[in-house]
């Protein structure tokens, strides 16, 4: 069960992944197992690797910045700022950062992110 609360964004803990994507994991715990949240920073120019995760749903929501996100075999597609990109379980995703600023963007994952289900494909 959750008990009701706040938690603090704390930028200290943001780390940067093979993937070549910074991470700050919002909320992602064992007892709240049916989804976890993080935030995404890929930097101007940069392009994440192609990869999947195993047994879980990912929706990246664009806060800030704009991109070119590719996921299985739809065409390239242009986001920016309030966009939602649903990616079903074990489809192959990436994303380029195509515009000035840093791309910032939400991933929420059902159920909740673990490494063990992340699959580097390139």
């Amino acid at each position: 069960m959750v008990d009701p609360h706040v938690k603090k964004l704390d930028t200290s803990s943001e780390f940067l992944t093979a993937e070549r994507c910074w991470i700050l994991e919002c909320h992602n715990t064992t007892e709240d197992p049916a989804a976890s949240i993080a935030r995404a920073r890929v930097e101007p120019g940069v392009t994440t690797a192609w990869h999947a995760v195993a047994d879980t749903i990912e929706r990246y929501v664009i806060a800030e910045g704009r991109g070119r996100v590719e996921v299985g075999d739809l065409a390239a597609v242009e986001v920016g700022s309030g966009d939602v990109v649903i990616i079903p379980a074990d489809v192959r995703q990436r994303i380029t950062n195509i515009g000035e600023t840093d791309l910032i963007f939400y991933c929420v994952c059902t159920p909740r992110f673990e490494q063990r289900n992340y699959r580097e494909l390139e």
